[in-house]
């Protein structure tokens, strides 16, 4: 009897609990006009194939997981034989966990443990408090978040939610390669040679807070981060007569005091978004970053339009790589419309209000049957060299993606 009792029990959960999995096998190749300084590479090809499964055992638990095998013509990703669990390394990793986690949930309460996406704020082109995603910059403006390790406590009661997150160990955002076009080094660069020291990577653990209030039509949070920020400052010296220049990527401390807000007014939603950036170490600037968005939807169309600006309150003069600061004192905008159940036309842009920079970007979306599925799309980049988005002028691009999903 005590066997039938098992079998049965056992049987009750298999019945309960759910198994699914789904993924897709992608092709892309992106196409450059012209050539640049330590790039002469036209033709970039690259091969993606990405294995979901999930598992629901009951109702309150969910293990999830994302692996990826990839390859590509530009030596952007590995060609070691290894299964890549940290994302801390320069390149894209040939295997990757690319999240595993496992998530326990229980009227207002959530706990999530492992690798996962950690996503803040409310803006839709730049979110100042989003510190818990970091991305692969490898092609500055064609990039992808990265998941991090650590834990989540999400608590609801009502119009209130509490986030608690806590990271015990740091992932980077990956930054341009210095012998691939995205690098952007000046034609003066070319009579020097680089020697690349490696990355020297935090050791503590990062911590954040946000506090969310839903209270009828608007919505509005607070945000409080302690950590580093996951886009590297440069360390060097340059060595004569060999003209040989040392650098070392360091991550600078960061505690960040920010919120954004949500308010639907009778012709569009208002969206803003805002963090002021303080650092202990001592060649980090300390700024405030901020956006204003409208948004509006008319039929088919999804309008979004706004502006991003700095103030800066602290001035070191810093050498680093920072997107979300190069988008700064921009106007930035995007569109899309659906033009029917298998096709979709988006657009983006940014330009700087000095119009020293200019970012345009299109894209096409055709679907076949159940499983296919086609991008085309172009990229305009113009600007003065000065110039964040001026400096990738000679990297306008034609992309084409064919996707199947299993």
């Amino acid at each position: 009897m005590r066997w039938a009792a098992c079998l049965l029990l056992a049987g009750a959960a298999c019945a309960q609990s759910t198994f699914t999995q789904r993924g897709f096998f992608e092709t892309r190749t992106t196409l450059y006009p012209q050539t640049a300084v330590n790039d002469s590479g036209r033709v970039v090809s690259e091969a993606l194939l990405r294995w979901e499964p999930a598992w629901q055992p009951s109702s309150n638990w969910l293990f999830a997981a994302s692996l990826d095998a990839r390859t590509d013509t530009h030596r952007q990703v590995e060609r070691e034989p290894r299964l890549d669990w940290q994302d801390r390394r320069l390149l894209r990793p040939a295997f990757s966990v690319r999240r595993a986690s496992a998530a326990y949930h229980r009227g207002g309460l959530h706990i999530e443990l492992g690798k996962q996406f950690i996503r803040w704020g409310k803006a839709d082109i730049l979110n100042p408090v989003d510190r818990f995603a970091p991305r692969d910059y490898l092609s500055v403006v064609d990039n992808d978040f990265l998941a991090v390790q650590g834990a989540r406590t999400t608590y609801e009661r009502g119009a209130n939610t509490i986030d608690l997150v806590a990271t015990p160990r740091f992932t980077p955002s990956r930054a341009p390669l210095l012998n691939q076009r995205w690098a952007a080094l000046p034609e003066e660069a070319a009579q020097l040679r680089f020697v690349d020291l490696g990355s020297r990577l935090p050791g503590r653990a990062q911590f954040g807070a946000r506090f969310n209030r839903n209270a009828g039509p608007y919505e509005f949070s607070l945000v409080f981060f302690d950590g580093f920020h996951y886009l590297p400052l440069f360390e060097g010296n340059l060595r004569f007569p060999s003209l040989e220049v040392e650098f070392q990527r360091v991550f600078p401390s960061l505690r960040l005091y920010g919120g954004d807000a949500a308010v639907p007014l009778p012709w569009f939603t208002l969206k803003t978004e805002a963090a002021w950036f303080t650092s202990r170490t001592p060649t980090a600037d300390e700024y405030v970053l901020y956006v204003v968005q409208l948004e509006r939807t008319v039929g088919e169309w999804v309008f979004v339009g706004g502006y991003s600006g700095e103030a800066v309150t602290s001035r070191r003069n810093p050498s680093g790589f920072a997107p979300d600061r190069g988008l700064a004192d921009a106007f930035l905008g995007r569109a899309s419309y659906t033009l029917g159940p298998r096709r979709s036309i988006a657009f983006e842009a940014a330009v700087h209000q000095s119009g020293d920079g200019v970012w345009l970007k299109s894209e096409f979306t055709q679907t076949f049957g159940r499983n296919w599925r086609a991008l085309a799309g172009f990229t305009l980049i113009r600007g003065d060299r000065a110039d964040f988005l001026g400096q990738y002028r000679r990297n306008s691009h034609g992309l084409f993606a064919l996707r199947y999903s299993f």
